[in-house]
C-alpha cells in the first residue's frame, strides 16, 4: 500500500487533473481534500475533453472508489450537473464508485449573493478576484460553526433550522450593508429537497473508509486544487482561496493520519501562469507572454478567464519544496517552451537593495519584489510526440536538471502534452521505497 498526495506548487492551473487521471492508473482509491468548484481540473482522453470542478478526476476509470472529503465544500447543483454530464457520456457515477463525506460543507445560494455583493463593494485595486462561486463565504461559515455540512441533509429538522437561522442573518447584511436583493428561505430549502433526494446515496464517513482501505493494503491517491501560493495561510494573502491548499491538508481534509502518507507530488508548470488579482514576479507583458498564452491555451478551466503568463519562479518552487515536503515533480506543459531561443528562471528576488529567496508575507513587499533571472538555451524541436525521456532534446533535459537542482527535487514525470498519453512516467510514486 501507498499513499501519493498531489499538489500545484504554483498559483494554480499547473495541470494537476492530467497527472491525477495518469496515476490513477496505479491507485485503488481517488480522494480530492479540498477546495470547491472554483477549481478546474481539465483533461484529454482520446482527444475527447472533460473538466471536472467537484468530482475526483479519477473518476474516469470505473474501476477505481473516488471520495470527495471533508475539506472539499459543495455547490450540490454542480455535483449533480457533473455526475449528469458524465452519465450522458456513458460513465454513470453510482454511490459504489464515489462517496462524498458527511463533514463536507455545502455551498448555499446565500454565499454566491454574499460573494458577489462584497467583491462589487470593493473599490479598484482591492478587489480579490474572486470567482464568484460562494467558496469564501462557505469556508467563513464553516470556520465561524454556522456552516450546512453534506450529512445535514440526512436530518429535516436540523437542516431548516440551520437554514432558516442563516438566512436571517445573511439577508440583514445583503439588504442593509450591501444594498442586494435578500434571498428567499421557500425557494431554497425546496431546491435543497430536489437536490437531497439525489445526493443522500453518497453520503458516508470518508475517513473510516479509507482507513478500511489502508488496512485493506490498497493504493490511495490524494488530489489537490489550485496550487501552493492560493493557500489561506502560506500564500499572496489576500489574493489566495479560503482553504489550505498544501500537502499537509491531504490529512487534515479527509481525515487521513499523517504518518501514513508516503510521498508527495508537485506538479511544476514550465514556466508561471495566474489567473485574477496578486502580485505575478515574473510576468511578461511582451510578445513572449502572448506567446505563452496562446501556445499553452492559458484559460481558466473554471472561468474561462485569460491566464497571466510569466517565466518559470524557481523562488515560489522553493516554497512549494519546502512548504509541501515534495517527494518529486511533475512538469507540465514542457511543450509550449518549444521555439524559445532562451529560457528564463527566477532564482531569486530583489527587494529593497535586498536579495530574498522566499515569496514575502507582506502583501505590498510581495507586489515590489523584482525577479533575478538565470538564462539556459531554448529548443527548435516540436516534443509533442516524444515518448521517451532520452529523446528530448538537450537542452530540454539541461533546463530539466536546472529545475532539479535548484528545487533539489527529482522530476517523476514529464508531460509534452494535452493528451493521456503524451506523458512520461520516469518514476511511479507508487513503488514502495526499499
Amino acid at each position: 500500500m501507498s499513499s501519493v498526495v498531489v499538489v500545484g506548487t504554483q498559483w494554480g492551473d499547473e495541470g494537476k487533473g492530467k497527472i491525477v487521471d495518469l496515476l490513477t492508473n496505479y491507485a485503488d482509491c481517488v480522494v480530492r481534500f479540498q477546495g470547491g468548484n472554483n477549481a478546474g481540473h481539465t483533461l484529454v482522453v482520446d482527444g475527447k475533453k472533460f473538466v471536472f470542478h467537484i468530482i475526483p478526476s479519477g473518476i474516469l476509470y470505473e474501476e477505481k472508489k473516488c471520495y470527495i472529503a471533508n475539506g472539499v465544500i459543495i455547490d450540490p447543483g454542480v455535483l449533480l450537473g457533473e455526475i449528469a454530464e458524465l452519465h450522458g457520456k456513458g460513465l454513470p457515477v453510482t454511490p459504489e464508485r464515489l462517496m462524498i463525506s458527511e463533514n463536507a460543507h455545502l455551498i448555499m445560494p446565500y454565499h454566491q449573493s454574499m460573494d458577489l455583493a462584497k467583491e462589487d463593494s470593493l473599490a479598484k485595486g482591492k478587489k480579490i478576484g474572486t470567482t464568484g462561486r460562494g467558496i469564501g463565504p462557505c469556508y467563513m461559515d464553516k470556520v465561524g460553526r454556522v456552516g450546512i455540512k453534506a450529512g445535514d441533509l440526512l436530518d429535516d429538522a436540523l437542516f431548516r433550522e440551520k437554514l432558516q437561522a442563516n438566512i436571517e442573518e445573511k439577508n440583514f447584511m445583503l439588504t442593509t450593508k450591501y444594498d442586494s436583493a435578500p434571498v428567499s428561505f421557500d425557494t431554497i430549502y425546496a431546491d435543497f429537497q430536489k437536490y437531497a433526494e439525489k445526493i443522500i446515496p453518497f453520503i458516508g464517513n470518508v475517513s473510516v473508509e479509507l482507513d478500511v482501505a489502508r488496512k485493506a493494503d490498497q493504493n490511495i491517491l490524494f488530489e489537490g486544487a489550485q496550487g501552493t501560493q492560493l493557500d489561506i495561510d502560506h500564500g499572496t494573502y489576500p489574493f489566495v482561496t479560503s482553504s489550505n491548499t498544501i500537502a499537509g491538508n491531504a490529512c487534515n481534509g479527509s481525515g487521513f493520519g499523517p504518518a501514513h502518507i508516503d510521498s508527495v507530488i508537485g506538479i511544476l508548470k514550465a514556466y508561471t501562469t495566474r489567473v485574477g488579482e496578486g502580485p505575478f514576479p515574473t510576468e511578461l507583458f511582451d510578445a513572449t507572454g502572448e506567446e505563452l498564452q496562446k501556445i499553452g491555451g492559458e484559460f481558466g478551466a473554471t472561468t474561462g478567464r485569460t491566464r497571466r503568463c510569466g517565466w518559470l519562479d524557481g523562488v515560489i518552487a522553493t516554497d512549494a519544496t519546502r512548504l509541501n515536503g515534495l517527494t518529486g515533480l511533475a512538469i507540465t506543459k514542457l511543450d509550449v517552451l518549444s521555439g524559445q531561443s532562451t529560457i528564463k528562471m527566477a532564482n531569486s528576488y530583489e527587494l529593497d537593495g535586498k536579495t530574498i529567496h522566499a515569496m514575502p508575507s507582506n502583501i505590498n513587499q510581495a507586489a515590489k519584489v523584482t525577479p533575478v533571472y538565470e538564462e539556459m538555451p531554448g529548443w527548435s524541436e516540436d516534443i509533442t510526440g516524444v515518448r521517451d525521456y532520452d529523446d528530448l532534446p538537450v537542452n530540454a533535459k539541461d533546463y530539466i536538471k536546472r529545475i532539479e537542482d535548484f528545487t533539489g527535487v527529482e522530476p517523476v514525470i514529464v508531460s509534452v502534452g494535452p493528451d493521456r498519453d503524451e506523458t512520461m512516467l520516469l518514476k511511479n510514486p507508487f513503488d514502495k521505497k526499499d
